[in-house]
């Protein structure tokens, strides 16, 4: 019988230490925020769930919720596996979840910029030109853990512009997302919103026309806030390190591989002179920024 050599043999005896991580994970879901209806972000993110599941062998499913609080507590709860937030929602799953998660990457545009901004919306017809006329009028804030729907335009407000939300408005409701908040300025039930702008040609209000459910012109921006990052694709930490390092490396190809399916996901608009080409990696530094705003935030409302 032959004798099996001293590496081969060594080999035998590690080689349950490599054992694949989708022996555990045949299933994997990512999260993604309710920004706008469920239809439309099932539609868009579809083409990535599906090359996912092509390129890494394994059963990929999209997590939906009903606010951005849901998808937060999925990740919390370890129901999920993956999520796409926004910069506000990825600081209060970190808060939650006490440092229990990792970005990993950024859509990034044809410049390299990887930020988009806050704006705030109103009817073109309102009369309200600009913060100041807004003044005793119905503000919406998007959602608790929006970025740019909550966290940077009622930070900016106070510590930029000198204006108490609470007092200068006389109602800041929330409207649950981006999309019923401009639904609600075309309506009237809001005189100004808190949305997002990507660039001057791709934003909330901007898909929504493109898409009809708002007619064109009815909707203008008054304000714009500074940039801010873009939000991360999320990791769980208790997950093994390969599994997110491939994972990552699988989204990181997805522009080059599917080109259109890529341009369905990114919004990608032919007027737009500066697309998301891709995605750059990140780490948590680039949003403890954002860790601080919330905690400033959470002290404004305990009224301290």
């Amino acid at each position: 019988m032959k004798l099996l050599t001293t590496t081969a043999l060594a080999a035998l005896i590690a080689a349950p230490a490599f054992a694949d991580w989708k022996d555990d994970y045949q299933v994997v879901k990512f999260g993604i925020l309710s920004g706008e209806n469920e239809q439309d972000r099932l539609m868009r993110n579809e083409p990535i769930r599906k090359y996912l599941e092509d390129k890494l062998g394994v059963q990929v499913e999209i997590f939906t919720a009903g606010n951005y609080d849901g998808v937060i507590q999925a990740i919390a709860a370890d129901q999920i596996e993956i999520a796409r937030f926004g910069s506000s929602s990825y600081a209060a799953a970190y808060t939650a979840t006490d440092g229990g998660v990792v970005p990993t990457l950024v859509e990034k545009k044809k410049d390299g910029n990887t930020g988009y901004r806050s704006i705030v919306v109103t009817r073109c017809d309102s009369g309200i030109e600009s913060l100041d006329d807004a003044k005793g009028k119905v503000h919406a804030f998007a959602d608790p853990d929006s970025t740019s729907g909550y966290a940077v335009p009622y930070f900016n407000m106070v510590e930029k512009i000198g204006l108490d939300p609470k007092s200068y408005f006389s109602a800041i409701p929330f409207s649950g997302s981006h999309e019923a908040g401009v639904t609600g300025v075309v309506n009237g039930t809001f005189d100004t919103a808190s949305t997002y702008e990507n660039t001057a040609v791709d934003g909330v209000y901007q898909r929504m026309e493109a898409k009809g459910m708002i007619e064109q012109g009815v909707v203008c921006k008054i304000w714009e806030s500074p940039e801010i990052t873009t939000g991360p694709w999320t990791f769980r930490k208790n997950l093994p390190a390969e599994m997110i390092e491939e994972v990552t490396a699988a989204i990181e190809g997805f522009a080059e591989a599917d080109p259109e399916g890529f341009k369905l996901y990114s919004s990608f608009d032919e007027t737009d002179p500066n697309p998301d080409t891709g995605f750059e990696r990140v780490d948590h530094d680039r949003y403890q920024w954002i860790v601080d705003m919330r905690q400033w935030l959470k002290d404004q409302r305990r009224g301290s």
